[in-house]
């Protein structure tokens, strides 16, 4: 019994020797980017992870100590803005100004939540804001749209009102679309049956004109685009122009059923009639969910090299949806805490908001962060695994554990020296042989 012990001791070392020598890490890459930002903050497609990129493999943290932050966009010149949800603009680059937003109300997850920038920012500067107000004595979402220069916000203009508010499911999510639309997500504000109500503007994705007209082309003759929706905190459009959302689902003692959909005109995505796999006639059911005993609680998303991207709050990973396989690959888990949102830079490489510090999170030291990653570290596919981030392969009921995965990724770096003569004569525990 003995001599099976440390034999079974000596080739778990050997198998952890070779795993680790095999390399469970990649190299730093050093190839400066060649890649522009648009005026709406939003860098060109990259079609290529493994080039283009100005930074090591190693997460870099750009920016500490930020207070729930919610959104981040590029300034043409090179600085960052982020909101925070107390109402807050920060501005990041040189002297790190902060800017006021006028009647924001800070309630559970209401306060100041999404921000873009209009397609020709250079040159009229317009800044949208989305944000939980209660100026007239009752808790709304409002998106307003400001003049940004000299670090002032000026030239307040209402875009869109009373959109239902709580202290929950507020949405906040916007966006222009490459139709030149904006494009708005809301949530049912704790009122389930709103969502299926195509009048009223909770449980929704919006679409407007830059100054909150409507286009004739909406479905309902109002500014509802697409209904049903519980919570859409985050939607980006792929490279053949089809928008993606990104939906929470249940919440409480049972949780799971989070989505990612992928969204069309006029569409009913069957909150709270439908969740999960359930299917209806005239609902939409989800291109992909969470299952019913796991919580992703996903936030912003964003487009690159044939993925849907989003980060998760409760998950507390990045989600890859490799959309020509429709395969779902969970990275970076638990190494940032909650993540809000996800964003591809102007120098190609991908920039997370941490969440810790909004009351449901463990904030770490220096939290909250931006972090900067290199799009090497996010290798395809399970087989590709070992030489990236240790990504795992997610189905429709979970997750394969990473345990699992180190398991499979082992036994393949061993299958030809398990095959020389002299290691097939050590006997094998049971344990041993489970575990390979």
């Amino acid at each position: 019994m003995a001599k099976k012990s440390i034999l079974f001791i000596f080739v778990l070392a050997l198998v952890l020797g070779l795993a680790y020598g095999w390399g469970f890490w990649r190299a730093p890459s050093t190839e400066a980017p060649t890649i522009s930002v648009d005026e709406s903050g939003q860098a060109d497609p990259v079609s290529e992870r493994d080039e283009k990129v100005s930074v090591s493999s190693e997460p870099e943290s750009m920016t500490e100590k930020l207070r729930v932050p919610w959104e981040l966009v590029f300034l043409p010149e090179g600085e960052m803005l982020v909101t925070e949800r107390l109402g807050i603009l920060k501005q990041l680059g040189t002297d790190g100004a902060e800017i006021a937003v006028p009647d924001v109300r800070q309630i559970g997850e209401g306060g100041l939540l999404g921000m873009t920038l209009h397609p020709d920012f250079s040159n009229n500067h317009w800044i949208y804001l989305y944000f939980t107000t209660d100026t007239d004595g009752q808790l709304k979402n409002v998106v307003e749209r400001y003049v940004l220069g000299d670090q002032k916000l000026t030239e307040r203009t209402r875009i869109l009102d009373g959109i239902p508010a709580d202290s929950n499911h507020n949405g906040g999510r916007i966006a222009f679309g490459p139709d030149g639309f904006f494009y708005v997500t809301t949530g049912d504000a704790g009122n389930s049956d709103l969502a299926q109500n195509p009048q009223s503007l909770a449980g929704k994705i919006l679409r407007v004109g830059e100054d909150g007209s409507l286009p004739e082309d909406n479905p309902f003759s109002n500014a509802v685009y697409s209904y049903g929706h519980r919570n859409v905190q985050g939607i980006v459009w792929d490279g053949s122009g089809r928008l993606w959302a990104t939906e929470h689902g249940r919440s409480g003692a049972l949780s799971g059923y989070d989505e990612l959909n992928l969204i069309e005109r006029g569409a009913n995505y069957g909150w709270p009639t439908i969740q999960g796999d359930q299917q209806r006639e005239g609902m939409r059911t989800a291109q992909k969910n969470s299952g019913a005993t796991t919580t992703w609680a996903p936030s912003g998303m964003a487009f690159f090299d044939g993925s849907i991207f989003f980060v998760g709050l409760r998950g507390q990973a990045l989600y890859e949806y490799i959309i020509s396989e429709d395969q779902l690959v969970e990275h970076l888990k638990n190494q940032f805490g909650r993540l809000r949102q996800v964003k591809i830079g102007p120098d190609g490489n991908f920039y997370l908001l941490t969440n810790n510090t909004d009351g449901r999170g463990k904030p770490k030291e220096g939290d909250d962060k931006l972090i900067r990653l290199a799009p090497s570290n996010f290798s395809r596919g399970q087989e590709n695994n070992s030489d990236g981030d240790k990504a795992v392969l997610l189905d429709q009921s979970g997750f394969v554990s990473p345990m699992d995965q180190a398991k499979k990724r082992i036994s393949k770096k061993l299958s030809g020296c398990l095959s020389h003569r002299k290691l097939r004569r050590l006997p094998m525990t049971n344990s041993m042989a489970d575990w390979l």
